[in-house]
């Protein structure tokens, strides 16, 4: 399972030098994991409203490889890696042409309305494929 967004850099994200700066990449890759949840017909907001379940990230492994710059355009590459009943575990690359700039592993888990941790909504789990 595996999900594209294309973004391009904008001054906002960068540093005085026209770099992007590092914790900008974090920002890119969570937007990717959110449109890759909304391409699987997962909303959100409704899940929140309906069930309480919000998705949080537990862990988060980085390497930061080249700089993005001001107006570069981006392609950010989201690949399920492991899921379990309780968490998602996904790969995250941002790529400016062929060069890989930033990569990720990235575990994310559910929690209920409490903050508790919870099993994955069998909504996201059927959406994944897996039951």
């Amino acid at each position: 399972m595996s999900h594209s967004l294309t973004l391009r850099v904008y001054y906002e994200d960068t540093d005085l030098a026209g770099i992007v700066y590092y914790a900008n990449y974090l920002r890119f890759i969570e937007r990717a994991r959110t449109e890759w949840l909304r391409d699987l017909g997962i909303d959100q907001s409704t899940l929140k409203t309906e069930s309480g379940h919000v998705f949080a990230v537990r862990r988060i492994e980085a390497d930061y490889l080249r700089p993005a710059r001001f107006d570069d355009l981006l392609q950010i590459d989201s690949h399920l890696h492991a899921m379990t009943a309780a968490r998602v575990i996904m790969d995250q690359t941002v790529r400016r042409g062929d060069q890989t700039l930033f990569t990720a592993r990235v575990t994310i888990v559910c929690l209920d309305a409490a903050g508790r941790p919870a099993r994955l909504p069998a909504a996201f789990s059927q959406a994944i494929g897996t039951v």
